[in-house]
């Protein structure tokens, strides 16, 4: 059994279940869509739960195995929910040397969550990226589509605050 990986309870709707059922009906037939019903579930819900992935799986007759290996090794899935503010910390060279990897910790601390989970609230959600082609500017995160270059430890609690 794989484990889930969100403490964030799933709470899909009728209407996305309804969705992602019509859209394993068209596929069913064909385990080679798998990726593609994958990607539309992805939308649907905007993340692929372990409900989800077993829904696939059921009904793509396919091993959850198999699921759960797509949506982790194509970094176009995610396992978790995205936060209405989802921040990406730069691990990319430039930004590590420039200490990024010491933001990302400070932003651990200061949201309490985990890379690549979620507030309980889904306000932010917190994930590592890799060279984002600011290198000018590192180190780098960005807040949706909001860039922040140059930083230090200091500036997280003052970006985070913009988004309260």
């Amino acid at each position: 059994m794989l484990k889930k990986l969100s403490s964030i309870p799933f709470s899909g709707t009728p209407e996305q279940e309804e969705k992602l059922n019509a859209v394993i009906a068209a596929n069913k037939h064909d385990s080679s869509r798998l990726m593609s019903v994958m990607q539309q579930a992805q939308d649907i819900y905007g993340y692929l739960p372990i409900e989800v992935q077993n829904k696939i799986a059921e009904g793509m007759n396919v091993p959850l195995e198999k699921v759960y290996g797509v949506a982790t090794f194509y970094a176009q899935f995610s396992l978790s929910p995205k936060g209405n503010y989802h921040i990406a910390v730069c691990l990319g060279t430039a930004c590590y040397v420039k200490g990024s990897g010491k933001i990302y910790d400070k932003l651990q601390e200061v949201l309490g969550i985990g890379g690549d989970e979620c507030t309980e609230d889904r306000k932010y959600s917190l994930t590592a990226s890799r060279c984002i082609g600011a290198c000018g500017l590192a180190p780098v995160l960005t807040v949706n589509e909001d860039v922040y270059g140059r930083l230090t430890e200091a500036d997280v609690k003052d970006i985070i605050a913009k988004y309260n």
